[in-house]
């Protein structure tokens, strides 16, 4: 009896131990498996890392080295004009005459990007929103050719003139109106150039970036008639043609085309006489 009861505990045994030795090779396997995945997925999606901001900044701020940290980012989606270290934001972080400025608003957690600071050093004027051979030019508004304070930096707006045309003869002069500039931006709104867009104002006054030519074509716009605003929508690609528009194409009204009048010809009355060799006609009054 004794002996039966020991072979069954071998068994008994033997048999956990086989249980545990499977177990334990089924879990090895599995856990490599899940590191090979892992390693898989990490090799397949590079990361770098991206300066983003601490908190949320506003136009006009200093942007200090705390206000940014670096995060990691996947290079395939990295957007345009990021900073990847700490010295390509702040390349002189002790001279504060080499600090930068926040152009837009940045909400935290958001990348850093270039276009929304200015470089070291520079303020936050004007003259950092131009590009490369772009001007800065002032239009006088008003509570109706403004858009009733709607604008906002960053906005596109086409512009119209309306005035009275120097084309024909003086008698046929008209009053018309004509888009003379389309899409164009908008860097400022009377002494603002703050977007964030927090604030509603009735503009006296906006400041267009344009080509040299396009200044010269608003400023003989503005001193020979008036000019009014139409804002662009945001996703708005469409390039307006040529229009103009007078009074008789906005009442429908055809111009009549000139009639002819075919002057009567004159009648000449003659008599023939002979002079010498030839004959020879000449005039005389009608009598019928």
């Amino acid at each position: 009896m004794r002996a039966i009861f020991g072979l069954v505990l071998v068994l008994g045994l033997g048999l956990a131990g086989f249980a545990v030795y499977m177990a334990n090779d089924y879990i090895s396997g599995f856990e490599a498996e899940l590191a090979r995945a892992k390693s898989a997925q990490s090799s397949n999606v590079k990361l770098v890392e991206v300066a983003v901001a601490n908190r949320a900044l506003a136009y006009g701020e200093t942007l200090t080295p705390k206000d940014a940290r670096l995060v990691k980012f996947p290079a395939n989606a990295l957007p345009e004009g990021v900073f990847s270290t700490a010295a390509d934001l702040f390349p002189d972080a002790n001279n504060p005459d080499k600090r930068r400025v926040v152009l837009r608003p940045i909400e935290k957690n958001e990348a850093i990007m270039a276009v929304k600071i200015t470089k070291p050093g520079e303020d936050a004027g004007l003259t950092s929103r131009l590009e490369r051979g772009m001007r800065a030019f002032a239009i006088k508004v008003d509570v109706a050719s403004g858009v009733s304070g709607f604008l906002r930096p960053g906005d596109r707006v086409d512009v119209y003139w309306t005035g009275e045309s120097m084309s024909g003869p003086l008698s046929e002069r008209r009053d018309v109106t004509k888009l003379i500039e389309n899409s164009i931006e908008l860097i400022a709104v009377d002494q603002t150039a703050n977007n964030d867009g927090t604030t509603t104002t009735i503009a006296r006054t906006v400041t267009v970036s344009a080509t040299p030519a396009q200044v010269a074509a608003l400023a003989q716009a503005q001193s020979t008639g008036s000019l009014s605003l139409s804002l662009v929508g945001a996703e708005d690609d469409t390039v307006a043609g040529a229009i103009e528009i007078d009074q008789r194409s906005l009442l429908g009204i055809e111009e009549e085309a000139p009639v002819e009048t075919v002057e009567a010809k004159k009648q000449v009355c003659t008599i023939r006489t002979r002079r010498g060799a030839d004959v020879v006609e000449i005039p005389i009054p009608c009598t019928n």
